[in-house]
């Protein structure tokens, strides 16, 4: 089978390997449609595991099964990360935290023609599609259940202003879900399409950072891009008691303004990743067609082409979701 194999954001490479042999429990799928995640393209993150097979949003079909659970021929969104749901985190509700979550994956990753799945993702992180969502709309259930957590986390109102700053798919998907919630969402950014996609999805004030400054004082702050400058503008339009989100982090530490924390009661907290229970959210809201995810999806490219779905990614243009398929 093909594999595309990661050096760095501009050495991926197309080899040959033996589609893997599945062990019981397990199942075989092939791979019909793989995001790449704004995480995948952060070189400075995934280049110390460096050469691997990334790819962690995927959605396909099962082509061979020794579990119980499911059968040849089902479509199935797949969790590479998966609780183990007996330590002290999972017990405690925070899965997330879970070692086995964090050392665990699929076999060996979804920009793969084929990916056998573990049995304890089997078990805890294999979900059978609807037919009305489609292997690409599949790829975004992870997406949108990281945000599902992160906003859970901070606990989003309806009555709370919610400041999103960067408005690339992690934005769209926090101003959309926020505006769920019924909260007044400003969003930022320094593209033109990003600002006009912000607005399309329901943000009640878009504010291009380049040319103006933002005057707000939010309740809720959800930082969705990895520039330091955000970091900046969260400490200063963050109103008193109010929570900063880390969903997006920068490539170094940060300064806090630590007399302004103390004195205002500033909380600042982050999130990692999706717990089954935000999964199951995410699809739900998918399939009752509460978050368009179709839309989202500007690219779709065949797995050799996957070198220009990361430079796209990189680039941050006028793109959105890039969806890789194996199969074409």
């Amino acid at each position: 089978m093909k594999v595309a194999v990661y050096h760095n954001n501009n050495d991926i490479r197309i080899e040959e390997r033996p589609t893997p042999k599945i062990n019981e429990g397990e199942i075989l799928v092939k791979v019909k449609a793989s995001g790449i995640c704004g995480t995948d393209v952060m070189e400075w993150y995934r280049i110390k595991k460096a050469p691997r097979v990334l790819g962690h949003e995927i959605a396909g079909e099962i082509v061979e099964s020794n579990s119980r659970k499911f059968q040849k021929g089902q479509r199935v969104f797949v969790s590479h990360h998966v609780p183990c749901n007996e330590c002290k985190y999972c017990n405690e509700g925070n899965h997330t935290a879970c070692e086995t979550l964090h050392k665990g994956n699929y076999d060996p990753g979804g920009f793969s023609e084929y990916v056998r799945v573990p049995k304890i993702n089997v078990e805890n992180g294999t979900y059978l599609l609807p037919e009305s969502i489609s292997y690409e709309e599949a790829t975004m259930i992870e997406p949108l259940a990281c945000v599902v957590r992160g906003q859970r986390i901070i606990n989003v109102k309806g009555t709370h202003t919610v400041l999103v700053l960067g408005s690339g798919l992690s934005g769209l998907l926090n101003i959309r879900l926020a505006k769920l919630k019924g909260a007044k969402v400003i969003a930022t950014d320094i593209n033109e399409y990003r600002l006009n996609k912000a607005k399309e999805y329901g943000a009640d004030e878009v504010i291009d950072v380049s040319k103006n400054k933002i005057d707000v004082k939010a309740d809720k702050i959800i930082i969705c891009t990895g520039a330091p400058q955000a970091v900046d503008q969260s400490f200063q339009c963050i109103d008193k008691k109010g929570t900063i989100l880390f969903f997006a982090i920068p490539q170094n530490n940060i300064e806090l303004p630590i007399v302004d924390f103390w004195r205002n009661e500033y909380t600042i907290t982050s999130s990692y990743g999706a717990a089954p229970i935000d999964l199951q959210e995410s699809l739900s809201l998918i399939r009752q067609g509460k978050i368009d995810v179709k839309g989202m999806i500007t690219h779709k490219l065949p797995l050799d082409e996957i070198q220009k779905g990361f430079k796209i990614v990189s680039e941050a243009k006028e793109s959105l979701k890039v969806v890789v398929e194996p199969s074409l």
